[in-house]
């Protein structure tokens, strides 16, 4: 068992149980042994690979986009471009370069990261060291800049703890982490019933609710409706709110059990697309999708970008650019495209963003 295993097991003899939630708010953001806390996560050496990390042409589209949704907010001087979870710092790195294509909108942006993890923060400084735009730290949503603002959001969400009720008996009881008989960690449901919640399942089936993003939205939506923006949130999840129990943990790109080694193993629920839209409409925002992130960045150009990345680079190297393509926007087995979605909280007066917008009307 981890170190922080360990803690969480003394707690629980000492306290009793706790729920789920508490549970990965200890294994992801505990301050000395937090998963997010203590180590780089990602890429081919770490526990999993995320879009920026496959290419450079994600990073590089969602700067085009931000550019373009500048443009359609009046191009404020200056806008708050804020990234939500920057991991390693690639993100913003690209999306900055590919920037430099829209000079007014480069010269008008004030970067803040989102970020709780002094780890983290110090690979993205080295990342962004020679970016030449402005850019400081902060660690929740709240400390950030105000004014208008352009947020990013590459799988930040699926990473805020959730709450999970069971339905049991015909009532829902709040899922809990207890101790079993041979002191091990395992799942466990509250004394108690929840009255409040109506949702109508057969015994067995499991709500999730994600408490943490449904502020957070709630927040993101009230600032962007007051002070203006948008906000790009790509994520892997589902479109219609439903049942099921989607939490799951990950260690060198294998899936383990997500009690096993808290700490030691990163910890992700799927996202509720639906549930946080309603959250963020109702703070005042407009909100745009959910779509499939293949059909997002293939509307943005990804094809294309794809093709002249392989014309220009060394024959050995040409195949890449289409092998990352097709793992960014393909929806078969292993691929992201349909398994991961786009959706864009904005001020309800922006028209819809890039990757958003209606087709055209065919003529008769």
């Amino acid at each position: 068992m981890s170190a922080l295993g360990d803690l969480i097991k003394t707690t629980i003899a000492s306290d009793g149980p706790i729920t789920v939630e508490r549970f990965m708010e200890l294994a992801l953001a505990h301050p000395e042994h937090g998963y997010y806390m203590k180590r780089d996560p990602f890429g081919a050496q770490g526990d999993f690979t995320t879009a920026p990390e496959i290419s450079q042409m994600f990073g590089e589209l969602l700067g085009l986009w931000a550019a373009e949704v500048w443009t359609s907010m009046a191009r404020p001087n200056p806008v708050r471009v804020i990234e939500l979870g920057p991991g390693r710092g690639t993100l913003m790195s690209d999306a900055l370069r590919a920037a430099r294509i829209a000079p007014e909108f480069r010269a008008a942006i004030d970067v803040t990261l989102v970020e709780a993890s002094p780890t983290l923060a110090n690979i993205q400084y080295e990342a962004l060291l020679t970016s030449g735009a402005p850019i400081s730290w902060c660690a929740t949503l709240g400390e950030a800049p105000e004014g208008p603002a352009i947020v990013l959001a590459n799988e930040f969400l699926d990473a805020l703890p959730v709450r999970q009720f069971a339905r049991a008996s015909g009532g829902w009881r709040e899922r809990t982490v207890r101790l079993d008989e041979s002191g091990r960690l395992a799942f466990g449901l509250s004394a108690g019933a929840e009255p409040d919640i109506k949702a109508d399942a057969e015994d067995g089936a499991i709500l999730e609710v994600n408490a943490v993003g449904h502020r957070l939205m709630f927040e993101l939506g009230g600032r962007l409706a007051k002070q203006g923006g948008a906000a790009l949130f790509i994520d892997y999840g589902h479109a219609v709110t439903g049942f099921g129990d989607t939490l799951q943990a990950m260690r060198a790109h294998r899936f383990v059990e997500p009690l096993d080694e808290p700490g030691d193993a990163d910890l992700t629920a799927h996202v509720d697309f639906a549930a946080m839209a309603r959250s963020a409409r109702a703070a005042g925002a407009a909100v745009f999708g959910p779509i499939d992130q293949g059909d997002f960045l293939r509307a943005l150009g990804l094809d294309l970008r794809a093709r002249t990345l392989a014309e220009r680079a060394p024959p050995e190297r040409a195949d890449e650019f289409e092998a990352a393509r097709r793992r960014l926007a393909g929806k078969g087995p292993g691929e992201m495209g349909a398994l991961f979605k786009a959706m864009v909280v904005a001020n309800r007066a922006l028209p819809p963003p890039p990757g958003f917008q209606p087709p055209p009307a065919r003529s008769a």
